[in-house]
């Protein structure tokens, strides 16, 4: 017997182009195809949802993907990415809602469930993970040294990969750059997906395409992950900016999410007591600072907005240097964690 979830997730298909035209209405339709620029509705060509197609299997019809990000699922999944929704229950209401269907009967289950993607390539990513060499010492530290971050830990989760793959776009064909490769994991430390910043082969900047960052497999709600979150957590969008902050607070728990949506929908531990949140300056930034403020109302923990002068705390690191970045951020933290401040860990790879 079909499940609630894949009827619905049937019904949308069966409306794609409807379901398009309301959550991505930034898009166009190409042939047998929708294209916009990702699930936050931005115009541009990256993400595919297709119109046409067999209700089930391969190439089915309201069957998406990013060619960005490497996600990819059903219209509920889109659904869920779109508004930024983690619990299955609300998901479901949303696809009701779209659909104009009476709601079921009450059920204890859907409430207690959160919301996971159909499909998924973790696997793939912990075979990319595993096959991917020590990031120190290797070209990744380069590049991230020449954007002025100093402080690595031998435990950070980041790999190396020297001919990692690279699509442009569904059907183009493959070309290889070196790359950085992160580990996207849940709360439980298990890796859910990878994130890859991939790089020019001199190591000075990122590699000339298009999208030089992509992210494979699971990672709503999930994170990169810089030591271990107690009471107390940092989190912002990106690799560099987490690790820009980290060489102004290298005792400071921190997370990268990957993008501003992702930043919006992290799960945190029942343990958090206060989210230090290192704010983008741009409206997608503003957003994830709103949701993020609204969920510590709704689920105990305080939030504090850590600012930066320019587009984020990386480019107030190339810009400003570290005295003056840790000048600028510090009257920005708790009095009590300003020690972190002044934090010397022993460190692998810092200099």
């Amino acid at each position: 017997m079909a499940s609630p979830a894949s009827d619905l997730a049937h019904c949308l298909a069966q409306n794609a182009e409807a379901v398009c035209r309301h959550y991505l209405s930034n898009g166009r339709r190409h042939g047998g195809y929708w294209q916009v620029g990702d699930v936050a509705n931005h115009p541009g060509r990256s993400l595919f949802v297709r119109l046409k197609g067999p209700e089930r299997g391969k190439g089915a019809k309201g069957k998406w993907a990013d060619t960005a990000t490497g996600e990819h699922g059903d219209l509920l999944d889109l659904l869920a990415l779109t508004r930024g929704l983690t619990r299955l229950r609300d998901v479901l209401e949303e696809a009701r809602h779209f659909l104009s269907l009476p709601a079921p009967e009450p059920s204890p289950l859907p409430s207690a469930r959160a919301w996971r993607p159909t499909s998924s390539r973790s696997d793939t990513a912990r075979r990319l993970y595993s096959a991917s060499g020590p990031f120190l010492g290797s070209l990744g530290e380069t590049y991230l040294r020449q954007r002025r971050i100093s402080t690595f830990l031998a435990s950070d989760p980041l790999r190396f990969h020297p001919r990692c793959y690279y699509r442009p776009e569904p059907e183009a064909s493959l070309l290889t750059f070196p790359a950085i490769i992160a580990a996207v994991t849940d709360l439980g430390g298990k890796l859910t997906a990878v994130h890859r910043t991939w790089l020019d082969p001199s190591g000075q900047d990122k590699a000339p395409v298009e999208t030089p960052r992509r992210a494979m497999g699971n990672v709503l709600g999930h994170a990169i992950r810089f030591g271990i979150a107690d009471d107390v957590l940092a989190a912002g969008e990106g690799i560099e900016t987490m690790l820009s902050l980290r060489c102004v607070a290298p005792s400071l728990p921190m997370v990268a999410a990957i993008s501003a949506r992702h930043l919006a929908a992290l799960l945190f531990p029942a343990s958090l007591r206060l989210l230090y949140i290192a704010r983008d300056t741009d409206p997608a930034g503003d957003m994830a600072v709103e949701v993020l403020t609204a969920r510590g109302r709704s689920e105990g923990f305080e939030t504090q907005v850590l600012s930066s002068s320019f587009g984020d705390v990386n480019d107030d690191l190339v810009r400003l240097g570290l005295d003056r970045l840790r000048a600028h951020l510090g009257p920005q933290l708790r009095p009590e964690h300003r020690a972190w401040l002044r934090d010397d860990p022993v460190m692998a790879g810092t200099g």
